[in-house]
């Protein structure tokens, strides 16, 4: 009993060591199940499985409040939306799991599918690569979106910290209009986005904000069907609007002029009528896309000289397409260089190309995956500029026709085809 006391008293702390300790959990379940593995490793795989044990322990608490603690606040959610109303203490723990829902949730949510390869700065139209996905929502019609997640935002604030009995009966109905309205927004985000398992924490936001929406206005409803009632002799409209039971379908009907103010103000601005549905339609890669986006190029994520031909084409300075392991690859002159200077030294000194090569794929790899950006991809091409020039110097004094073999790079022939020719 003390502890659950202490959880009511301490939610907030609470919330978070019960994320952590799930964490910790998902943390000691990877232990024990790579120590099954133990029998049949050498020494060498046994000091991996120890670093691989010492990065998971480290990384328990990013995991908690990227993984975990997002399940928690959802799960907390729940819980308000089946407790009793008239409960002022898990009114005000509502609040706080409300806000962290909704603020936290919306970067949360950029953060992870970002992560997932989501480019949401990328149109249907543009052309992507390797496993990058367009944005689920047209960047165009993004302003009627946002406005109307804002909109629902407002009308549960003003629901939630203004007292009741001083806000006019129309303006609870329009508050819950807002909310309503948000609250589609959310629907088709989810519809969108759940295509995927990949994307299934991410559809814990818009379950939130449809439970704490809920709670909301049947807290409202509760509450208003417990103010006093002055006077008898009221207009039928007055009645009507004061009939707190009647509120969420009067609010049903006012979403529609309050939506056709917001298309009219938002169309000053630019805004099509129906942004709000093609903000979803018109897109490519989802469940309500309408359009077909232009096939992936291909760059391999191994390497740094070849993620480096992927950054912004001002500073890569992409030449032409080539081919490596039968796809189609962005090539530029760093990138023909660097596979220049590997080529003479398979040639001319087999042990240590082969020795570098090791090296290479060991420590350029995990760097390599690092990268998920265009910029990222401009840094690893300023970085490797030094060693161009090496290359570029090895090359002029151990080839006869240095600028032949550059060339011919990623075109699926080599020099020796040539001299055969």
């Amino acid at each position: 009993m003390k502890l659950i006391r202490w959880y009511r008293d301490h939610y907030i702390a609470a919330s978070l060591l019960t994320a952590m300790a799930m964490g910790a959990a998902a943390g000691l379940v990877y232990a024990i199940w790579n120590f099954q593995e133990l029998h049949i490793l050498s020494g060498s795989d046994f000091a991996w499985w120890l670093a691989d044990l010492h990065f998971a322990l480290i990384a328990i608490f990013p995991v908690a409040l990227l993984v975990f603690y997002p399940m928690v606040i959802t799960a907390a959610e729940l819980i308000l939306l089946v407790r009793p109303w008239r409960n002022g203490a898990l009114r005000n723990q509502g609040r706080y799991f409300d806000l962290a829902a909704m603020l936290l949730g919306v970067p949360y949510t950029i953060v992870f599918m970002s992560l997932s390869d989501v480019e949401f700065t990328a149109d249907w139209m543009e052309t992507l690569y390797n496993a990058q996905v367009h944005t689920p929502i047209n960047t165009h019609s993004a302003p009627t979106v946002i406005v109307l997640t804002l909109l629902g935002f407002g009308g549960y604030l003003l629901l939630t910290y203004a007292p009741l009995e001083k806000l006019p009966p129309l303006g609870i109905v329009f508050s819950i209009s807002a909310i309503y309205l948000g609250c589609g927004v959310q629907i088709l985000w989810a519809v969108q986005i759940a295509n995927s398992t990949d994307f299934v924490l991410p559809l814990l936001l818009p379950a939130c904000v449809l439970m704490l929406s809920a709670r909301t206005i049947r807290d409202v409803i509760c509450a208003g069907k417990a103010l006093p009632r002055e006077g008898t002799a009221l207009k039928p409209l007055q009645k009507l609007l004061r009939r707190a039971a009647l509120w969420p379908v009067l609010a049903l009907v006012a979403a529609a002029p309050l939506m056709g103010i917001l298309v009219a103000v938002l169309a000053l601005f630019g805004q099509s009528p129906s942004a709000a549905i093609q903000a979803f339609t018109e897109t490519a890669d989802w469940n309500l896309s309408q359009r077909v986006a232009p096939q992936n190029l291909y760059y391999d994520e191994h390497y740094l000289c070849t993620v480096a031909a992927g950054g912004h084409r001002r500073v890569v300075r992409p030449q032409r397409m080539g081919v490596r392991h039968g796809h189609a690859v962005i090539v530029n002159r760093q990138l023909c260089v660097a596979n220049a200077f590997e080529q003479i030294l398979e040639e001319k000194t087999p042990t240590f190309h082969r020795h570098l090569r090791h090296f290479y794929d060991t420590y350029g790899f995990p760097v390599a995956k690092l990268i998920h950006s265009k910029w990222a991809a401009d840094l690893v091409y300023f970085v490797m500029k030094p060693l161009e020039w090496l290359f570029l110097l090895v090359l002029y004094c151990t080839d006869a026709d240095p600028e032949s073999r550059i060339a011919i790079q990623y075109t699926g022939r080599s020099v020796h085809d040539f001299e055969a020719a």
